[in-house]
Protein backbone atom coordinates (compact mmCIF):
# COMPACT_ATOMS: atom_id res chain seq x y z
CA UNK A 1 0.00 0.00 0.00
CA UNK A 2 1.70 3.19 -1.38
CA UNK A 3 -0.06 5.17 1.53
CA UNK A 4 1.32 4.81 5.06
CA UNK A 5 -0.26 6.18 8.02
CA UNK A 6 0.93 4.90 11.53
CA UNK A 7 -1.79 6.51 14.01
CA UNK A 8 -4.93 5.86 15.14
CA UNK A 9 -6.33 2.93 14.63
CA UNK A 10 -4.10 2.64 11.88
CA UNK A 11 -1.45 1.82 14.27
CA UNK A 12 -3.12 -1.32 15.28
CA UNK A 13 -3.00 -2.86 11.76
CA UNK A 14 -6.53 -1.88 11.05
CA UNK A 15 -7.71 0.00 8.14
CA UNK A 16 -9.67 2.47 9.20
CA UNK A 17 -12.29 2.76 6.24
CA UNK A 18 -14.04 5.35 8.32
CA UNK A 19 -11.29 7.90 8.75
CA UNK A 20 -10.28 7.65 4.81
CA UNK A 21 -14.47 9.01 4.29
CA UNK A 22 -14.39 11.21 7.12
CA UNK A 23 -17.73 9.59 8.65
CA UNK A 24 -18.64 8.72 12.10
CA UNK A 25 -18.20 5.30 12.82
CA UNK A 26 -21.73 4.45 13.25
CA UNK A 27 -23.05 6.42 9.60
CA UNK A 28 -25.70 4.54 7.46
CA UNK A 29 -25.39 3.08 4.11
CA UNK A 30 -26.87 6.56 2.84
CA UNK A 31 -24.49 8.80 4.49
CA UNK A 32 -21.50 6.97 3.57
CA UNK A 33 -22.71 7.25 -0.48
CA UNK A 34 -23.07 10.84 0.37
CA UNK A 35 -19.83 11.62 1.39
CA UNK A 36 -17.95 9.04 -1.09
CA UNK A 37 -19.62 11.06 -4.16
CA UNK A 38 -19.00 14.67 -2.28
CA UNK A 39 -15.04 13.31 -1.78
CA UNK A 40 -14.71 11.68 -5.21
CA UNK A 41 -15.61 15.14 -7.09
CA UNK A 42 -12.83 16.44 -5.30
CA UNK A 43 -10.07 14.14 -6.21
CA UNK A 44 -11.27 13.07 -9.91
CA UNK A 45 -9.34 13.86 -12.88
CA UNK A 46 -12.06 15.41 -14.70
CA UNK A 47 -13.24 17.78 -11.45
CA UNK A 48 -10.54 18.08 -9.10
CA UNK A 49 -8.97 21.80 -8.83
CA UNK A 50 -5.26 21.04 -7.86
CA UNK A 51 -2.94 23.80 -9.06
CA UNK A 52 -0.30 21.30 -10.62
CA UNK A 53 -0.31 18.01 -12.77
CA UNK A 54 1.58 16.34 -9.79
CA UNK A 55 -1.19 17.20 -7.51
CA UNK A 56 -4.03 15.56 -9.91
CA UNK A 57 -1.96 12.54 -10.04
CA UNK A 58 -1.68 13.03 -6.07
CA UNK A 59 -5.50 13.20 -5.75
CA UNK A 60 -6.33 10.66 -8.17
CA UNK A 61 -3.79 7.54 -6.22
CA UNK A 62 -5.75 8.81 -3.05
CA UNK A 63 -9.44 7.98 -4.72
CA UNK A 64 -8.45 5.05 -6.51
CA UNK A 65 -5.85 3.36 -3.48
CA UNK A 66 -7.72 4.35 -0.59
CA UNK A 67 -11.36 6.33 -1.11
CA UNK A 68 -12.58 4.05 -3.69
CA UNK A 69 -11.62 0.82 -1.43
CA UNK A 70 -13.58 2.13 2.06
CA UNK A 71 -16.66 3.18 0.29
CA UNK A 72 -16.26 -0.59 -1.33
CA UNK A 73 -15.96 -2.14 2.23
CA UNK A 74 -18.50 0.35 3.97
CA UNK A 75 -21.49 0.72 1.12
CA UNK A 76 -22.44 -2.89 2.28
CA UNK A 77 -23.55 -4.51 5.33
CA UNK A 78 -19.65 -5.82 5.92
CA UNK A 79 -20.57 -8.18 9.25
CA UNK A 80 -16.66 -8.97 9.65
CA UNK A 81 -15.68 -5.38 9.65
CA UNK A 82 -18.35 -4.25 11.95
CA UNK A 83 -17.17 -6.92 14.16
CA UNK A 84 -13.85 -6.47 14.17
CA UNK A 85 -14.67 -2.49 15.06
CA UNK A 86 -16.33 -3.48 17.96
CA UNK A 87 -13.67 -6.40 19.35
CA UNK A 88 -11.01 -2.72 18.70
CA UNK A 89 -13.24 -1.01 20.84
CA UNK A 90 -12.92 -3.21 23.20
CA UNK A 91 -9.50 -4.09 23.11
CA UNK A 92 -8.82 -0.06 23.39
CA UNK A 93 -10.81 -0.02 26.29
CA UNK A 94 -8.28 -2.52 28.17
CA UNK A 95 -5.23 -0.44 26.74
CA UNK A 96 -6.65 2.83 28.75
CA UNK A 97 -3.02 4.93 29.84
CA UNK A 98 -1.21 3.26 27.12
CA UNK A 99 -2.84 4.50 24.01
CA UNK A 100 -0.83 7.17 22.23
CA UNK A 101 -2.57 9.95 20.50
CA UNK A 102 -1.17 13.67 19.13
CA UNK A 103 -4.12 15.66 17.33
CA UNK A 104 -5.57 18.39 19.31
CA UNK A 105 -9.21 17.02 18.69
CA UNK A 106 -8.51 13.51 20.09
CA UNK A 107 -7.26 14.87 23.58
CA UNK A 108 -9.98 17.38 23.66
CA UNK A 109 -12.49 14.34 23.18
CA UNK A 110 -10.55 12.40 26.35
CA UNK A 111 -11.76 15.04 28.29
CA UNK A 112 -15.55 15.04 26.92
CA UNK A 113 -17.28 13.12 30.26
CA UNK A 114 -21.07 13.07 29.29
CA UNK A 115 -20.54 15.12 26.10
CA UNK A 116 -19.19 12.13 24.22
CA UNK A 117 -21.23 11.75 21.33
CA UNK A 118 -21.97 15.41 20.99
CA UNK A 119 -17.98 16.28 21.05
CA UNK A 120 -16.84 13.64 18.91
CA UNK A 121 -19.58 14.20 16.15
CA UNK A 122 -18.88 18.31 16.08
CA UNK A 123 -15.06 17.42 16.20
CA UNK A 124 -15.27 14.97 13.11
CA UNK A 125 -17.27 16.98 11.02
CA UNK A 126 -14.27 19.46 11.79
CA UNK A 127 -12.01 17.87 10.34
CA UNK A 128 -14.09 16.47 7.83
CA UNK A 129 -14.48 19.79 6.40
CA UNK A 130 -10.77 20.08 5.71
CA UNK A 131 -9.92 16.81 4.66
CA UNK A 132 -9.35 16.75 1.25
CA UNK A 133 -8.71 20.40 0.34
CA UNK A 134 -5.16 19.92 0.24
CA UNK A 135 -3.81 16.35 -1.59
CA UNK A 136 -0.62 17.02 0.64
CA UNK A 137 -2.43 17.31 4.29
CA UNK A 138 -4.92 14.42 3.44
CA UNK A 139 -3.00 11.78 5.21
CA UNK A 140 -2.09 13.39 8.36
CA UNK A 141 -6.27 15.03 8.30
CA UNK A 142 -7.01 11.05 7.82
CA UNK A 143 -4.86 10.35 11.03
CA UNK A 144 -6.21 12.98 13.04
CA UNK A 145 -10.23 11.30 12.17
CA UNK A 146 -8.49 8.12 13.17
CA UNK A 147 -7.28 9.28 16.33
CA UNK A 148 -10.66 10.65 17.07
CA UNK A 149 -12.10 7.34 16.44
CA UNK A 150 -9.72 5.33 18.26
CA UNK A 151 -10.75 7.60 21.61
CA UNK A 152 -14.11 7.67 20.87
CA UNK A 153 -14.59 3.52 20.56
CA UNK A 154 -11.91 3.68 23.77
CA UNK A 155 -14.71 5.32 25.75
CA UNK A 156 -17.90 4.53 24.07
CA UNK A 157 -18.02 0.81 25.83
CA UNK A 158 -15.61 1.38 29.11
CA UNK A 159 -15.60 -2.67 29.67
CA UNK A 160 -12.28 -4.79 28.05
CA UNK A 161 -12.88 -8.03 26.67
CA UNK A 162 -13.00 -10.75 29.30
CA UNK A 163 -9.64 -12.80 29.84
CA UNK A 164 -9.66 -16.13 27.84
CA UNK A 165 -11.67 -18.62 30.10
CA UNK A 166 -10.37 -22.20 30.18
CA UNK A 167 -11.27 -24.26 27.46
CA UNK A 168 -13.60 -27.37 28.36
CA UNK A 169 -12.11 -31.00 28.22
CA UNK A 170 -13.32 -32.24 24.92
CA UNK A 171 -15.65 -35.72 24.80
CA UNK A 172 -13.42 -38.10 22.91
CA UNK A 173 -16.78 -39.03 21.13
CA UNK A 174 -18.15 -36.09 20.20
CA UNK A 175 -15.78 -33.88 17.53
CA UNK A 176 -14.50 -30.44 18.48
CA UNK A 177 -16.93 -27.16 17.36
CA UNK A 178 -15.71 -25.81 14.44
CA UNK A 179 -13.72 -22.09 15.64
CA UNK A 180 -15.66 -19.55 13.75
CA UNK A 181 -12.42 -17.17 13.48
CA UNK A 182 -10.24 -19.92 11.84
CA UNK A 183 -12.69 -20.55 9.46
CA UNK A 184 -13.00 -16.94 8.68
CA UNK A 185 -9.92 -16.46 8.44
CA UNK A 186 -9.53 -19.55 6.19
CA UNK A 187 -11.64 -17.95 3.55
CA UNK A 188 -10.05 -15.14 3.60
CA UNK A 189 -6.86 -16.99 3.03
CA UNK A 190 -8.99 -19.43 -0.14
CA UNK A 191 -10.17 -15.70 -1.47
CA UNK A 192 -6.69 -14.07 -1.78
CA UNK A 193 -4.95 -17.37 -3.11
CA UNK A 194 -7.57 -16.94 -5.85
CA UNK A 195 -7.25 -13.30 -6.37
CA UNK A 196 -3.27 -14.13 -6.42
CA UNK A 197 -3.37 -16.67 -9.29
CA UNK A 198 -5.55 -14.33 -11.72
CA UNK A 199 -2.71 -11.67 -10.79
CA UNK A 200 -5.04 -8.66 -8.80
CA UNK A 201 -2.77 -8.61 -5.93
CA UNK A 202 -4.34 -5.56 -4.55
CA UNK A 203 -7.71 -7.35 -4.21
CA UNK A 204 -5.26 -10.42 -2.12
CA UNK A 205 -3.83 -7.43 -0.18
CA UNK A 206 -7.04 -6.23 1.09
CA UNK A 207 -8.21 -10.17 1.60
CA UNK A 208 -5.18 -10.67 3.39
CA UNK A 209 -4.59 -7.92 5.54
CA UNK A 210 -8.51 -8.47 6.75
CA UNK A 211 -7.35 -11.90 7.69
CA UNK A 212 -4.65 -10.40 9.80
CA UNK A 213 -7.01 -8.05 11.61
CA UNK A 214 -8.46 -11.41 12.88
CA UNK A 215 -5.67 -13.60 13.36
CA UNK A 216 -2.37 -11.78 13.57
CA UNK A 217 -0.28 -14.75 14.26
CA UNK A 218 -0.90 -16.11 11.13
CA UNK A 219 2.16 -17.47 9.37
CA UNK A 220 0.18 -18.24 5.93
CA UNK A 221 -1.44 -14.74 5.58
CA UNK A 222 2.23 -13.02 5.96
CA UNK A 223 3.88 -15.23 3.77
CA UNK A 224 0.96 -14.84 1.22
CA UNK A 225 1.05 -11.08 1.61
CA UNK A 226 4.67 -11.03 0.70
CA UNK A 227 4.36 -12.36 -2.18
CA UNK A 228 1.71 -10.31 -3.30
CA UNK A 229 3.68 -7.24 -2.63
CA UNK A 230 6.20 -8.85 -4.40
CA UNK A 231 4.16 -9.41 -7.38
CA UNK A 232 3.49 -5.74 -7.30
CA UNK A 233 7.53 -4.64 -6.87
CA UNK A 234 6.82 -3.63 -3.03
CA UNK A 235 10.29 -5.37 -1.77
CA UNK A 236 10.55 -3.37 1.44
CA UNK A 237 7.07 -4.34 2.44
CA UNK A 238 6.65 -8.10 0.88
CA UNK A 239 10.37 -8.32 2.69
CA UNK A 240 8.50 -7.18 6.12
CA UNK A 241 5.89 -10.14 6.05
CA UNK A 242 7.62 -13.01 4.79
CA UNK A 243 10.19 -11.88 7.58
CA UNK A 244 7.10 -11.89 10.32
CA UNK A 245 6.10 -15.07 8.61
CA UNK A 246 9.52 -16.61 8.92
CA UNK A 247 9.23 -15.95 13.00
CA UNK A 248 6.21 -17.54 13.16
CA UNK A 249 7.08 -20.35 11.15
CA UNK A 250 10.14 -20.88 10.52
CA UNK A 251 9.52 -23.74 7.68
CA UNK A 252 7.14 -21.89 5.84
CA UNK A 253 8.02 -22.94 2.62
CA UNK A 254 6.94 -19.60 0.53
CA UNK A 255 8.60 -17.07 3.16
CA UNK A 256 11.73 -19.04 2.92
CA UNK A 257 11.89 -18.73 -0.84
CA UNK A 258 10.73 -15.09 -0.89
CA UNK A 259 13.21 -14.06 1.64
CA UNK A 260 15.79 -16.05 -0.71
CA UNK A 261 15.02 -14.03 -4.08
CA UNK A 262 15.18 -11.02 -2.27
CA UNK A 263 18.88 -11.47 -0.92
CA UNK A 264 19.64 -12.93 -4.44
CA UNK A 265 17.98 -9.67 -6.13
CA UNK A 266 19.88 -7.34 -3.75
CA UNK A 267 23.41 -9.50 -3.80
CA UNK A 268 22.82 -9.07 -8.03
CA UNK A 269 21.98 -5.73 -7.77
CA UNK A 270 24.52 -4.63 -5.22
CA UNK A 271 21.86 -3.18 -3.02
CA UNK A 272 17.77 -2.02 -3.38
CA UNK A 273 17.46 -0.61 -6.65
CA UNK A 274 16.02 3.20 -6.59
CA UNK A 275 12.10 2.95 -7.07
CA UNK A 276 9.43 4.73 -8.43
CA UNK A 277 6.22 6.64 -6.98
CA UNK A 278 4.06 3.49 -7.54
CA UNK A 279 6.91 1.44 -5.89
CA UNK A 280 8.12 -0.33 -9.03
CA UNK A 281 12.00 -0.61 -9.35
CA UNK A 282 13.58 0.88 -12.50
CA UNK A 283 14.26 -2.21 -14.02
CA UNK A 284 10.97 -3.93 -12.91
CA UNK A 285 8.60 -1.41 -15.31
CA UNK A 286 6.52 -3.19 -17.34
CA UNK A 287 7.07 -6.63 -16.14
CA UNK A 288 3.40 -8.52 -15.10
CA UNK A 289 2.88 -9.77 -11.93
CA UNK A 290 3.37 -13.48 -13.58
CA UNK A 291 7.19 -14.26 -15.41
CA UNK A 292 10.02 -14.89 -12.80
CA UNK A 293 7.48 -14.25 -9.94
CA UNK A 294 5.38 -16.57 -10.79
CA UNK A 295 7.94 -19.21 -11.64
CA UNK A 296 9.15 -19.04 -8.53
CA UNK A 297 5.98 -19.43 -6.25
CA UNK A 298 4.62 -22.06 -8.76
CA UNK A 299 2.95 -20.13 -11.80
CA UNK A 300 -0.19 -18.76 -11.84
CA UNK A 301 -2.96 -21.01 -10.82
CA UNK A 302 -5.58 -22.22 -13.53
Amino acid sequence: MPFEIGRGLFRYDFTDHHAILGIPVDADVKSVRKRYLKIARNLHPDSCKAASEAEKKQANELLSKLVNPAYEQLSKDNRDYAISLKHMGKRLAGEKGKVSIASAAAKQLTKAGAGLENVYKSSLQNLASKQYSSVNEALDKIADISELNLVYLMLKDPRPLKPPVKPPEIDPVKPPEIDPVKTRVAAYIRRAEGYIGKNNFSKAILELRDALKLDQKNSTCHSLLGEAYLRQKQTAMAKVHFNKALQLNPKDEKALRGKKYLEQMAAKSGGAKPTTSSGKSSGDQGKSGGGLFGNMFGGKKK
